[in-house]
């Protein structure tokens, strides 16, 4: 009788021997798991928190337009060039990249800094995605940019509009930010004329993909807190193929990714004109 190929466990081997034989110096620490946990990064974010007040930008009309991106996966930079270039245009007030903009090595954080646009110029916000990371690369990207869950704000000459980044890189919460979220909607949405949330996994899966999606239960929760508080925007990456969904008040937002060389390449820019929230995926 013949022996049928278990092919999961066949493909295991197999990277496992590339990567053996193909990256010898190569340290992988972390490359299939973090060794971070979400509890201990929000923990760390939150020690940055305290020390470094949320920013405010300032508008002087009621109409203004962010950018955001997501899935750089820098190595290369000249889609990420064309999109900083973009939003350093007078009518963007800021940009977003809502985590995997780097592979987790170091060098490659090195790179992706490099290029980044001084804060003062183009104010920008970034969060963790999984890729951030790898290799350890948690301890990178906090010695670098601090916190991956905090919030910042747009006030205009008429309101002001509140913006939650949130990590998930490691495919959850974890129960201290979520119990941070909860607060947050719970006892100062009310003082925001619309909310937006930016985080890096998909909450909702459009197509066949191997992509995580948070735990069910958690997403439960977190659908039905969005509806309760009346979110208006989650903006996602992760998936690297646009997609947009609706439940309740909220508006679900997966992005392309704006990896070299992807044909879909594209970013999000979202406009706000006297408090209706507008947006449009624009090709690099």
């Amino acid at each position: 009788m013949g022996h049928k190929l278990n092919i999961p466990v066949f493909f295991t081997v197999l990277l496992t021997l590339l990567l053996s034989s193909c990256y010898k110096d190569l340290d992988l620490t972390g490359f299939i798991r973090s060794t971070d946990r979400a509890n201990e990064r929000f923990t760390q974010s939150e020690q940055w928190n305290s020390q470094h007040p949320f920013r405010e930008i300032t508008i002087d009309s009621d109409e203004y337009s962010l950018l955001v991106a997501a899935d750089s996966h820098i190595g290369g930079t000249v889609n990420f060039d064309k999109f900083v270039g973009e939003a350093s245009k007078p009518d963007i007030s800021a940009f977003v990249m809502v985590g995997d903009m780097v592979t987790g090595r170091k060098e490659d954080y090195n790179l992706f800094r490099q290029h980044l646009p001084p804060f003062d110029t183009v104010p920008y916000f970034l969060i963790a995605g999984n890729h951030e990371l790898y290799f350890d690369g948690w301890k990178t990207f906090y010695d670098y940019f601090g916190s991956s869950t905090y919030l910042f704000t747009v006030k205009t000459n008429q309101a002001t509009d509140l913006f939650i980044c949130l990590d998930t890189g490691g495919g959850t919460l974890g129960n201290k930010q979520l119990i941070w979220l909860e607060d947050i909607l719970q006892h100062s949405r009310a003082g925001y004329r619309n909310c937006t949330v930016f985080t890096h996994n998909n909450f909702f899966r459009s197509r066949k993909t191997i992509t995580t999606n948070p735990l069910v239960e958690e997403l439960y929760v977190l659908l039905d807190l969005f509806a309760d508080h009346h979110v208006n925007l989650v903006i996602n990456g992760h998936d690297h193929s646009r997609a947009e969904e609706v439940f309740g008040w909220t508006t679900y937002l997966i992005l392309d990714a704006l990896l070299d060389n992807d044909p879909n390449a594209s970013y999000l820019k979202l406009t706000v004109d006297h408090g209706d929230i507008g947006y449009e995926f624009i090709g690099i």
